[in-house]
């Protein structure tokens, strides 16, 4: 049986850290369905999934570079 690599999940202040969204820009990539969704941990409390933000960081940095026509390794 292999090892999985445990889930980590991230606080708004930690994504806000990595991808500089402000919380309304955030809420509205999420309502337009262009950014992962969080899940809720409680009943005022939320979290995201960390391989999902890389995911989406990454796409974002191909998306960003093929329209600007620069390439470079990512």
């Amino acid at each position: 049986m292999s090892a999985s690599k445990p889930t980590t999940l991230l606080r708004y202040k930690d994504l806000h850290a990595r991808i500089g969204l402000s919380r309304s820009a955030l809420r509205l990539k999420i309502v337009a369905g262009d950014f992962p969704a969080p899940i809720r941990l409680g009943h005022r409390t939320k979290g995201w999934i960390e391989a999902d933000v890389e995911a989406w960081l990454q796409k974002q940095i191909r998306v960003s570079r093929k329209a600007s026509g620069t390439r470079g390794a990512a």
